[in-house]
């Protein structure tokens, strides 16, 4: 087992306190944890986000076209609602976890199996509630997925390839969240047949994603005594040396309003807003998905190896949150479908930049790798606060104002997430 004295690591971007595997333990890049890292997004945000943003959103609209907006919020609010208690419950309970195959794989096994299971059912329902209903479970176990297997990292990766395993997990991530987008809507003619096509990727996926991680057993781990020291340290919010962690959460937090502010209403946008049917807005949106994921692969593979150059992993995190806001004016002033070509140009560059550097920057901000799972936990949960307002002050913002004026709050979340993250001192 490795070490787990947490010694000062000095590092070009700043001095980690948090590492749990060495850098002298571990000479080489770890490949086969890379590869598991890089399908790990996969394994569960790119099969659940596409459906929660593409598919459920056209079934809303098959069963009740009037109240399909209404339905679209209550349904992310729910979720997020859920997520942001899950997601923090579980990375605690992963950290404490000891099992003969590991602290994160049963929390995975078992997400990715209600997940399936959960998709396949709402595939099967025309009902508004009894599809909310049900993505109340699919939200906590994508949730209990998510809090499990980002933590990984931290435990297995040295500081000197933390970068590196981060631009694997963000070129994963900028594919979930564009590859299966684009994917989901070659499906809007036929909804459930599409839902269950993400319910067999997620286990495939999730099931490659174990054999290539190959967590071992930690039951040589302490036991953890549940007293009330153990239950503050694992359960609470981290009090000692935290400050920039908490920067690092605010940035993510508003950096997400601000981009799913956008993204929520993808599919009304194209139609409601420009104007288009829905077949032109399934065209659209395959030009949309398809433009966000190579220009984000693109810059999500150079982005590590840029800000090692730099030395710097705080850098580019900003210059990427800046760059969604600036994104959102041309939509905001022209309602033509070429206009959101042109977001998705610049806030493919600002989603690949992040998603390759925004990992690193998190592992580095830790207070401590005990409760590597519950901080991260809660920087999800940051990500998953962050949706359910975005989805919130979306829907309020459309009923009100129309959707011309989300463009307008997008662009001031992502100043201030930048501002926030431009704070942080400990890395450079």
């Amino acid at each position: 087992m490795a070490d787990n004295k947490k010694e000062p690591v000095k590092t070009a971007v700043g001095e980690i306190t948090n590492a749990v595997v060495k850098d002298e333990q571990q000479p080489k890049l770890p490949w086969l944890i890379s590869s598991a890292m890089f399908l790990a997004p996969l394994c569960w945000y790119g099969p659940i986000g596409s459906t929660r943003s593409v598919l459920i959103p056209e079934l809303f609209a098959q069963i009740d076209p009037a109240h399909k907006v209404w339905a679209v919020g209550i349904l992310a609010t729910v979720a997020s609602i859920v997520g942001a208690i899950t997601n923090l419950l579980f990375g605690a309970l992963s950290d404490v976890t000891r099992t003969k195959y590991g602290k994160r794989k049963p929390y995975i096994v078992l997400g990715t199996i209600a997940v399936a299971a959960s998709l396949v059912v709402i595939a099967n329902l025309a009902s508004i509630w009894g599809i909310i209903i049900v993505w109340i479970v699919a939200a906590a176990a994508e949730n209990a997925i998510a809090a499990a297997i980002y933590p990984q990292i931290s435990d297995r990766v040295a500081p000197k390839w933390r970068g590196t395993v981060s631009t694997f997990y963000g070129v994963g991530f900028t594919i979930a969240q564009q590859g299966f987008a684009l994917l989901a809507a070659q499906f809007l003619g036929n909804v459930k047949f599409g839902i269950y096509v993400m319910a067999t990727m997620t286990v495939v996926l999730a099931f490659i994603h174990i054999i290539l991680i190959k967590e071992p057993s930690n039951l040589d781990e302490p036991k953890v005594k549940f007293d009330k020291n153990s239950l503050k340290k694992y359960f609470f919010f981290p009090t000692h040396d935290a400050r920039d962690f908490y920067l690092a959460l605010s940035g993510k937090f508003f950096m997400v309003v601000g981009s799913t502010i956008v993204t929520t209403f993808q599919l009304f946008i194209f139609t409601d807003y420009i104007g288009q049917s829905t077949a032109g807005a399934g065209k659209s949106i395959s030009i949309f998905s398809m433009i966000m994921l190579f220009i984000g692969v693109f810059f999500a593979l150079v982005g590590g190896p840029l800000a090692d150059k730099m030395k710097r992993v705080k850098a580019p995190v900003v210059i990427a949150t800046f760059a969604l806001g600036a994104a959102a004016l041309f939509p905001l002033f022209i309602q033509k479908p070429w206009a959101m070509f042109v977001y998705a140009i610049i806030a493919a560059f600002g989603n690949g930049l992040y998603n390759s550097v925004d990992g690193a920057l998190n592992m580095d901000v830790l207070p401590s790798s005990d409760t590597a799972g519950k901080d991260l936990g809660l920087i999800n949960l940051a990500n998953t606060l962050g949706q359910m307002l975005g989805a919130m002050v979306a829907s309020s913002i459309v009923a009100e104002f129309g959707y011309q004026s989300i463009f307008i709050f997008a662009i001031a979340m992502e100043v201030i997430g930048g501002l926030a993250i431009a704070a942080i001192k400990r890395v450079r």
